[in-house]
């Protein structure tokens, strides 16, 4: 068994694929500046002590930000899920299928508010630890 394979046996992993942890890799080099502010709110156990993860694979999906201890993915959403709706509304119900909470953000939230936006995140992952 290889490294990448007992990497997709964890739990968290939800059964990504080893391309879908390779998608995710690359993402993390190209994250948005959106993400990006958001991620340095977010790193480095800041929100009471808890990891979270960035571009995360769960299953087939790649969410933006992941708490495996509160199972809660945290999205960013820029201009193009306008116009992708009834796809984001698919991948939160398969993602609460695996007992996943979904909360999603635009990016004017994030450069505008980004304050509220990390209370929100905080007082969720309290409301699920």
């Amino acid at each position: 068994m290889t490294k990448t394979d007992k990497m997709i046996e964890r739990e968290f992993y939800f059964g990504a694929t080893a391309d879908t942890l390779e998608k995710a890799k690359e993402l993390r080099k190209t994250m948005t500046k959106a993400e990006l502010l958001l991620w340095n709110e977010l790193r480095r156990k800041q929100i009471n002590g808890i990891r979270i993860r960035r571009q995360h694979p769960i299953n087939r999906f790649i969410a933006d930000f992941y708490c495996t201890k509160a199972k809660l993915v945290i999205e960013v959403d820029g201009e193009i899920h306008n116009y992708q709706k009834e796809y984001d509304i698919g991948r939160t119900h398969e993602l609460e299928n695996f007992g996943i909470k979904v909360i999603r953000f635009t990016n004017n939230d994030v450069y505008s508010n980004i304050a509220n936006v990390v209370n929100i995140i905080t007082n969720e992952i309290k409301l699920r630890c």
